[in-house]
């Protein structure tokens, strides 16, 4: 792919969160509707495009721990919140920052996560389980080696301990497994058809209507 190619030859380790998603999205993962700035009006006029609430980050391939770094804000209302989060993080001590990436605020509470991660013995393996910080902590995922069929996603759903998440929960709709499947199935494609990635990290998934959405992701590469 052109944009893991670009990435390879300025010498890069893993590409930028925008950049990640133009892969998945290449493999019909669905993503969540996002654009890079780099000003601050830029900024308010992919604000206003998207509709707000929206979510600003810092963008660029050196930027793995935007959380950890207090580099993103959320549940960004209106103009003057979006412009006070732009000048705190292009403002950050100690980083170059010129590019941000706006992104539309997806609600809810469910959060899964999915990968792919490249064994030395094994080759591509596809990882699913619970997203957002739980992924550390309860440490409850499956695993499967790549390709996937339909059959060894949908088994992926039942093999983690906390699998009633993709139940109906509080008025909200069950998961659309088919939908999840197909992510699942396509992370391995994505391993088996680009040798360049060594693995991929969507966390969070969240959910729209029960539809698996990736709000955050990351590519790294060999």
């Amino acid at each position: 792919m052109k944009v893991i190619e670009a990435a390879l030859n300025r010498g890069a380790n893993n590409l930028s969160e925008f950049e990640s998603k133009q892969v998945l999205a290449a493999y019909d993962i669905p993503v969540t509707v996002e654009k890079t700035a780099q000003s601050r009006k830029q900024a308010l006029n992919i604000a206003n495009e998207i509709g707000y609430p929206v979510a600003l980050k810092a963008s660029g391939p050196d930027l793995m721990h935007k959380t950890e770094s207090d580099l993103i804000r959320l549940n960004l209302w209106d103009d003057s919140q979006l412009e006070q989060a732009y000048v705190d993080i292009v403002t950050e001590k100690g980083l170059n920052i010129s590019e941000v990436l706006i992104q539309e605020m997806i609600p809810g509470n469910r959060e899964l996560m999915a990968g792919l991660k490249r064994d030395a013995q094994f080759g591509p393996c596809v990882v699913f389980g619970l997203g957002g910080i739980l992924t550390e902590i309860l440490e409850d995922v499956a695993i499967r080696v790549a390709p996937l069929s339909n059959y060894d996603a949908l088994d992926m759903m039942t093999s983690i301990r906390a699998k009633k998440i993709l139940e109906p929960f509080r008025g909200q709709p069950p998961v659309d497994r088919n939908a999840l499947a197909k992510i699942l199935i396509a992370l391995g494609t994505i391993g088996i058809e680009n040798e360049a990635v060594s693995e991929i990290d969507i966390n969070p998934i969240k959910l729209v209507r029960g539809k698996p959405r990736a709000v955050d992701a990351l590519v790294v590469l060999v």
